[in-house]
């Protein structure tokens, strides 16, 4: 497997550490990442996302939502208590599932709702104003350079002059 060396993007750029491993985390990953359940992404304003999962089959106490160290997990667990049922075909997969999503910093989950098969997560990325740009103004004195150097000139004349 090839690897990427990132070390010229890391000389102009300090406390990107958790890109770093996001990036290393993709390039690793195997490439027969699970398609299961199918999710959409969608940019609802500046501010705000939805990320929607096609979880038909599933009830809400089968489904699992949690965020840890800006990683959300999804995961889903169908109780073994339903009776056997005998398929002539199975298109609708009710299995077991876990997907993962990385969330960027100050992005927080602020609801879901389950709806005609479709789990939605609701996200909001919040910037502290602390984090928020601010404008630094530049200080400016008249007089930066004064011209002491002459008073003294003037003053060592004097104490010749008196001596």
């Amino acid at each position: 497997m090839n690897t990427i060396d990132l070390t010229p993007l890391y000389r102009n750029s300090v406390g990107f550490d958790r890109l770093a491993s996001l990036i290393d985390n993709a390039l690793t990953t195997e490439t027969k990442a699970s398609t299961y359940p199918p999710y959409n992404i969608q940019v609802i304003s500046d501010n705000n996302y939805t990320i929607s999962l096609a979880v038909a089959g599933f009830s809400q106490n089968e489904l699992d939502i949690k965020v840890e160290k800006g990683v959300l997990s999804v995961s889903g667990h169908k109780n073994n208590i339903q009776e056997e049922r005998k398929f002539l075909h199975q298109g609708i997969p009710n299995k077991t599932f876990e997907r993962k999503f990385n969330l960027a910093d100050y992005v927080e989950v602020t609801g879901a709702d389950l709806s005609n098969g479709l789990l939605n997560i609701n996200l909001v990325k919040e910037i502290p104003d602390t984090m928020k740009p601010k404008k630094i103004s530049i200080n400016q004195t008249d007089n930066t350079l004064e011209h002491h150097k002459e008073e003294k000139v003037v003053n060592d004349k004097n104490k010749d002059k008196a001596a």
